[in-house]
């Protein structure tokens, strides 16, 4: 649908014209893609896939009110746009807020560091998961069952607006996730790592000592004691910080959770003291070579960096055109829609928190009972509520690190926990095996980021609770 680029949007820019006068707001969304799917359970590759999509979608706004069509044949697109139009006709009954934006025309790619996987044949990557495979069967005979998923998929958006924006954008995305599960008679535990990159086939190889670890943890894992739960001081490592600083503090950021809910608006004013004054927060597609980086998202606005909190104040939040027009304030360029079936809402990018000053080992200082956790193995939020488990985790006595435990759930309350955040870490890591659930829209890539965190009255404890 998209071969004849050239034709293709003068067919949009046509429609456009013809149409814009009957609406506030006309926007056609037209996508490829094409991908591959893979997944090896026990020894059984259950899936072996590869595929392309076409199609697209059109929204139209009036008086406030959205229609939404998606379609698969550029020869009904006349007739999507008409539906859209009469849908939001009917449900307009207000004033369309929409914040301004310079129309842009563009031609953009997100550039690859190494070999793109549509170049490595299915063959290959097929034996790849099996590799993997055996290493996860390999650690033990206590390794019970496993899975290795393999994805890959390569993206063109073509975005025509009817402010004037037309803009060409592709990428590439890759990803795998890992799991071992192992059992002694009522006991079972589980290992999991995922990788993910949107630069190169090469980052999915040489992964065998991840891949080996995760494996060993679940083995390990069974003869641990379980946590006893209590309130305590806790150290949590890079990996952990960039999920909690997506799922707990993250969503809470997404403007269209605040105008929508005024109670959340009133506590997430700006301008609001929420954490120490060192702790920065960031969140931003402008930032390259990230699972969440891109130049424009799905409303054609520009990738930026929003700065969510500065010196532990809120001062910023994340924002479609929508949003940012009701609440009177500046598009972020956070609009996504995982895929030409959805329409755009506001989305994380790459989150994060941004280094502190506390060398790594000084975290520890003081801690007469405590628990260091690191990696995660699943979890879940509920509006500023958030449980996490850890993957894996030790007790800390009297300022070292002292015997590991299984089964640590991490709770509390998102705003508390920032503000009893005690001290940052002076590390870094990067996690890119995210993929954020919102709306019905799960999978869609992002990034997450941080040093590691001491903090205070944590609620440890609890059955773990897996991805």
């Amino acid at each position: 649908m998209i071969t004849a680029l050239a034709d293709t949007k003068n067919l949009l820019s046509d429609l456009i014209k013809r149409y814009s006068s009957q609406v506030d707001h006309l926007a056609i969304r037209l996508e490829s893609a094409e991908g591959t799917d893979i997944l090896l359970r026990g020894n059984k590759i259950e899936t072996l896939s590869e595929g392309i999509s076409l199609g697209g979608q059109v929204r139209a706004c009036y008086k406030g009110g959205w229609g939404f069509a998606s379609f698969n044949q550029l020869a009904t697109l006349a007739d999507r746009i008409e539906e859209a139009i009469a849908a939001a006709r009917i449900v307009g009954c207000d004033e369309t807020i929409l914040a301004p934006v310079t129309p842009i025309q563009d031609i953009c790619t997100l550039p690859l560091t190494g070999t793109d996987p549509r170049q490595i044949s299915l063959a290959r990557k097929k034996a790849l998961c099996q590799y993997y495979g055996e290493i996860l069967r390999s650690v033990d005979p206590k390794i019970a069952t496993i899975s290795v998923r393999y994805g890959d998929s390569a993206q063109r958006i073509v975005l025509a607006t009817s402010e004037g924006t037309l803009i060409e954008q592709s990428w590439v995305d890759i990803e795998m996730r890992f799991a071992a599960t192992a059992r002694d008679g009522e006991t079972v535990q589980t290992g999991r790592e995922t990788i993910g990159s949107r630069k190169a086939y090469e980052d999915l190889e040489g992964l065998d000592e991840q891949v080996h670890q995760a494996a060993l943890r679940s083995v390990h894992s069974l003869s641990l004691p379980p946590v006893k739960g209590n309130t305590y001081t806790v150290v949590i490592d890079p990996i952990l910080t960039g999920l909690f600083v997506h799922e707990s503090f993250g969503h809470l950021s997404e403007a269209d959770m605040a105008y929508e809910n005024p109670d959340l608006l009133e506590v997430m004013s700006l301008g609001r003291q929420f954490g120490p004054s060192e702790l920065q927060i960031f969140d931003g597609a402008a930032i390259p070579e990230h699972r969440g980086s891109y130049f424009y998202d799905d409303e054609g606005v520009a990738a930026t960096t929003t700065q969510l909190i500065t010196d532990g104040v809120l001062t910023g939040r994340l924002h479609s055109r929508e949003t940012a027009g009701k609440l009177g304030e500046t598009p972020t360029g956070n609009a996504r829609c995982l895929n030409y079936h959805y329409p755009p809402i506001v989305r994380m990018t790459n989150t994060w928190i941004e280094r502190g000053k506390t060398p790594v080992q000084d975290l520890f200082n003081d801690i007469q009972e405590g628990v260091y956790a690191r990696n995660w193995l699943g979890g879940m939020t509920n509006g500023e509520m958030f449980t996490f488990t850890a993957g894996e985790a030790w007790m800390i006595r009297n300022g070292k690190i002292a015997e590991p435990v299984r089964d640590v759930t991490l709770s509390g309350n998102a705003f508390k926990t920032l503000a009893d955040i005690e001290a940052i870490g002076d590390d870094f890591y990067w996690d890119e095996s995210g993929g954020c659930g919102k709306g019905g829209q799960s999978g869609l890539a992002v990034g997450c980021g941080g040093p590691s965190l001491r903090i205070r009255d944590v609620v440890v404890g609890g059955e773990a609770i897996e991805e």
